[in-house]
């Protein structure tokens, strides 16, 4: 594989990033520089931490910025969930987003697995 843009993984981390954006257009704006903006930075933190890793040249290093892109998918697990309690979002939009999350994780998982225990 010659660039991150052929992942899959970094594909719906792109797409999720989008939805984010398109959602969050519609939150309080007194929350621009609260959760708004840390549910923007955990979603692009996602394919930018794929990417980074991907470009670092060592196995080790590329599979602790997965790891990383990992942790940021949690922390936006969570801010999505408490979005959603305050009735930032709606239970449709919450679904859609965080299907497409949870989907993303898997692969996360799948691709860390596949990669540390090719070490080996």
């Amino acid at each position: 594989m010659k660039s991150y843009k052929e992942l899959i993984v970094w594909q719906k981390a792109i797409s999720l990033t989008e939805l984010i954006y398109k959602t969050t257009w519609n939150f309080p704006k007194a929350e621009i520089y609260g959760l708004t903006s840390q549910i923007r930075r955990c979603s692009v933190a996602i394919p930018s931490n794929i990417a980074e890793g991907f470009h670092r040249g060592h196995r080790n290093e590329y599979i602790q910025f997965l790891r990383i892109a990992y942790s940021s998918g949690a922390e936006l697990e969570t801010q999505l969930l408490i979005a959603l309690r305050i009735n930032y979002l709606k239970q449709e939009e919450f679904e859609k987003l965080n299907n497409l999350l949870q989907e993303i994780m898997k692969m996360l998982n799948v691709l860390i697995f596949k990669l540390t225990d090719s070490k080996h």
